[in-house]
Parts: C-alpha cells; structure tokens; sequence
C-alpha cells in the first residue's frame, strides 16, 4: 500500500529516514573551518560583516502592540541581512551490502538565506542553494530559490531543548570571533546518530539560524556510511529603514501553505490538509481534516516545530533521494506516458509510470510532476512537488492522491 507523504521537515523523522538508509556524516570533531568537500569562508568587507558590537547594540526589547508581541529579534530584522553556510553530504554502502542497495549520492555547495522584504508581523526570507562556484544548485531539489514566509511576533510558546554534553569554546567563522556552545549527542552505542550542533552564545545576525555556526549528523549501523554538514562562511547585516517588497509564493518552501491528500485504505476514503507557516526561525507542520468552511489554516497550536537550521539540514539530506527527474522507478512494465492531472483548479503536465507487482498480481500506478518546476505548480509545497501526485494500486484500489493546495497567508497570492 503506498504511504502518506511524510513530513520532511521533521528533524526526529530525517534522522529515522537517514538511519534506514544508514548515513553519517564526514567529521564531527570541534573545528572551525569547513571539513573536505566544502568551500572556504569567502573574503567579506568590514562594511558588509556584521560585527559584535553591532549585534549587540540592537535593542533587546520590544513594546507590545497587536503586531509587536515578545522582543524576538526578528522583529528588527532588516532587508538584506544574510546568512550563508557551506554544506555537504553524502551516503555510500559499507561492508557486505549487495551492490545497487542503496544508491551511492553526494552534493555539497553552499546554502545562504536572505531577508528581502520587512511587512510586520512578516519577514520575508529567500533560501537557496548553489555551487561551490556560485552557479545554481544542478540536484533537482535544491535548483530554484525558494521563499519563507516568517512571522516575527509571538503567538505561541515555541522551544526545542538542544540535546547532548554541553561544552564552551572560541572559534573564528565568517571574519568574527564567537563564543560558542557545543552540543554532542553520541547514540552510536545503539545504532544511533551522533549529532554534533555549535551555537554561538550571543547570537547578532545569526537570528535566522538560531545562531547556528555548525552542525553535522554522523549515523551509524546498518552497514551504511556517508554523512551531512552545514558550517557558516557568511554573516551580513542589511541597510536600516528598508522594506522590499514581498515575493510571491509561486515557489514556495512550505511555510504559507497547504496542501490535500486523498487516502484510500480498504475501502475507506480520507483527506488530510498538511498545513505549513514559520515563526521567529521554525518551521510549523500540522495535519489534520479540511476544515469546512473559514481559513484553510485557523492555527498552528499544535503544530510541530522543528529549528529553521534542522529544516535546511533535513533538506540537504533527502535531496540525495532526488539526484535525476524525472525519476526512474525500477520494474517498470512499460514506457512512461504524458498525461495532464486536474488537480482541484489546477491542470499539471505528469508523467505517468506503472510498475508490476507480480507476487501481488496487482500493478502500481504512479504520477510525477513532468517538471517540479513548472508554471502549473504555483504555490505548492516543495515537499509536494517531489513525491507522487498520484501513487495507487491497481485492480484492487487503495493508494493516494494530491486533490488541491493553495496559500492561507492574507493577501498574498501564489
């Protein structure tokens, strides 16, 4: 029976993925210059990098109105402040795996999120990937700018504890000297990860990342090896008094969105909406039943929170899962076929594949986005785009499908 989409912004549900795949990173001992396979930190102006002192001086509190609630530092976020990491990762069979088990992938580049429009309670921030030289990302997942809708007020507690022994140190990361604190969470006794997660104290600037200055997961057992990392290379601030103007949705990373999925389990028919915002630097997930009638999202209560960091981290991941598109799934009975799926208002150009399941006596149909980038696609979820649009099973039914997706944030259109 194929499965639900699952989230994959999850920190704890990347690292069950990962652990299924058995991956770990390349090096999780305390440095402070990016380990092989990334970029060194490029040369950046004293007038470009922010500075301690100016981190610092920034007010630390923040008068309450109906759009100003808590003192976060998003709240004096300011157009143009920015944020880069150089990333890798990579997976590998180890031991005596049989050959093609898990398909050997790697990627690295850097990763920079940039504030381009200030409307509180709203913080308008691009993510994207590119090559160690600068040129866009060529893994498919990882290819377009995406945009970030963040809100910078409070409107509810969120808090995530850091795991792991703690320890104090000093290091020296995109032209500056930091203090930092480090969290090592060692699991590999049990087959674990080993996570390895450096914050600095005071965080400045590094508010769009909770003031992270590295972090790397090291997965052990199953016979697997590979790992993934992200270390700071860039630290801007932006001009004061600017406003930008916010994007459109029409890539978006997730936050800002929804989308539905039909399930058919033993003949029994259900839709689940996945709805997706961000606040003062996490990233919201909730699912539940379509509402009725009113908002497509009324709130984010109980949604789960995952760190903006852990987010990124977590993509990088599983875009390894993505290294071609269209995909190629194995034991296909017959060519792929173009199709046109309606999905609620929306007419998407799909590439259809069956693949049979003798044993089964029953054939699996499946569905892709001929292109994850295309027009038609207009403000769906990226985790959406990359995962079926339509994976059943044939005679006997069950399965899922996308049926509509839209953007709940007021007045902004995809």
């Amino acid at each position: 029976m194929p499965k639900p989409i699952a989230s994959s912004l999850s920190r704890p549900a990347m690292l069950c993925a990962a652990l299924a795949l058995g991956t770990s990173c390349k090096s999780v001992e305390p440095h402070t210059t990016p380990s092989d396979g990334t970029t060194a930190p490029p040369e950046v102006s004293t007038q470009e990098t922010v500075t301690e002192a100016e981190a610092e001086t920034e007010t630390e509190t923040e008068t309450e109105t109906p759009t100003r609630r808590g003192n976060s530092p998003w709240l004096r976020a300011r157009v143009g402040d920015r944020v880069a990491y150089s990333f890798s990762a990579n997976r590998k069979a180890m031991g005596r795996q049989q050959p093609g088990t898990v398909p050997e992938a790697a990627v690295a580049g850097v990763v920079t999120l940039e504030v381009v429009a200030v409307e509180l309670p709203w913080v308008w921030v691009t993510l994207y990937f590119t090559e160690d030289g600068g040129a866009p990302s060529r893994q498919p997942m990882l290819a377009r700018p995406l945009v970030v809708p963040m809100r910078a007020d409070e409107s509810r507690a969120l808090e995530v504890p850091r795991e792991g022994k703690q320890s104090t140190e000093q290091l020296t990361a995109a032209g500056r000297q930091w203090e930092a604190k480090r969290y090592l969470n060692d699991k590999r006794a049990f087959d674990g990860p080993l996570e390895n997660r450096l914050y600095a104290t005071t965080p400045g600037l590094l508010y769009l990342t909770n003031g992270l200055l590295d972090a790397s997961i090291t997965l052990s057992g199953f016979g697997m090896g590979g790992g993934s990392q992200l270390t700071l290379v860039e630290a801007r601030q932006g001009q004061e008094g600017g406003t930008g103007l916010p994007p459109a949705l029409a890539r978006p990373w997730g936050p800002g969105t929804w989308f539905d999925m039909r399930m058919e389990t033993e003949g029994t028919t259900s839709v689940l909406r996945t709805c997706q915002a961000a606040e003062r630097g996490f990233i919201l997930r909730q699912q539940a039943t379509p509402p009725i009638s009113g908002a497509a999202c009324p709130d984010f209560a109980q949604a789960e929170a995952v760190p903006l960091e852990e987010a990124v981290l977590a993509r990088i991941w599983e875009s390894l899962d993505a290294r071609q598109w269209p995909p190629a799934p194995e034991g296909l009975a017959a060519p792929a076929k173009r199709e046109t799926l309606t999905v609620g208002t929306h007419r998407v150009p799909a590439l259809q594949f069956e693949t049979a399941q003798p044993q089964a006596n029953n054939v699996r149909v499946q569905a892709y986005a001929a292109d994850p980038w295309e027009d038609a696609l207009a403000g769906l979820a990226h985790e959406a785009r990359f995962q079926p649009l339509l994976d059943r099973i044939t005679p006997n039914g069950g399965g899922t499908q996308l049926t509509d997706w839209g953007v709940w944030v007021p007045g902004v259109t995809p």
